[in-house]
């Protein structure tokens, strides 16, 4: 088997061992507050816990990075996971579907592997760089929308977002221009919907490396444009996604993001 089957494996394996966990907890945890409106639960980090049991015992030498406090140097060609164990965890704590596992490989700043898993839909999303992007096996392409006005764009907004906050702006900007917007409440399942040609397009300035890497591999192997939102190459260490179907709607969303940011 090769070495990129190995690793599509174990971390489709991770993710639903993850998810299973988040299940398991559903209804019955304890919450704290890692910030104003940001949450943490005891299913977080017992889905961490068992995800990276999961991929360093299958690969020792590699590193990991995960959104609880978690980090292993990589002692092999600087290949790590990212991880985040629950995306959505004020959908999870108030028992509203749209939470998921989202686990990348990554060398170096290049996503190798991405699998994201919505346990409550049993949905498995999994990305390989160069071999493309599936939904429980079926192959992804995004949608073929080229206008802003046909659009339906996936938003979101950081903790304690504040009424003059630039998401804001930009929001209302898109909304009055595009066919309608969607909240999800999760970062990675905003851009497996994008991959999957569900929303035609998604920008967040609010993000993390772990809410993203597996995510964004899903919308470039479907066919999809990332690009930073204030133009140029997306850059995984400082994470401003704009993810888009097209190259003109991306170029159209640019143009309108531009005027907003500045």
């Amino acid at each position: 088997m090769s070495e990129m089957s190995d690793y599509k494996r174990v971390c489709e394996q991770a993710a639903r061992a993850g998810g299973a966990v988040l299940l398991d907890w559903a209804g019955r945890f304890a919450v704290r507050e890692k910030g104003p409106a940001n949450l943490v639960t005891e299913a977080d980090l017992e889905s961490q816990e068992i995800i990276r049991k999961t991929v360093l015992d299958a690969f020792p030498e590699h590193g990991f990075l995960a959104e609880e406090d978690a980090f292993v140097a990589s002692r092999d060609r600087g290949l790590r996971w990212i991880v985040d164990p629950l995306d959505g965890t004020t959908n999870y704590v108030h028992g509203v579907p749209g939470f998921v596992v989202s686990i990348a490989l990554v060398q170096e700043d290049r996503v190798l592997v991405g699998v994201i898993y919505d346990p409550s839909r049993n949905e498995c999303y999994l990305a390989a760089a160069g071999e493309g992007a599936f939904l429980d096996g079926r192959r992804l392409r995004v949608s073929a929308v080229e206008s802003l006005s046909q659009a339906l764009v996936g938003e979101s907004f950081p903790p304690g977002v504040k009424r003059d906050d630039p998401e804001i702006r930009q929001s209302i900007e898109v909304l009055v221009r595009c066919q309608g917007t969607r909240r999800t409440g999760s970062t990675a399942l905003n851009l497996c919907y994008v991959a999957a040609g569900r929303f035609d397009a998604y920008w967040t300035l609010s993000t993390h490396p772990w809410d993203v890497a597996a995510g964004v591999l899903m919308v470039q192997e479907a066919g999809g444009v990332v690009s930073d939102l204030g133009g140029g190459p997306f850059d995984l260490n400082r994470p401003r996604p704009l993810a888009v179907s097209t190259s003109a709607l991306g170029r159209e969303l640019e143009g309108l993001f531009r005027q907003t940011l500045g």
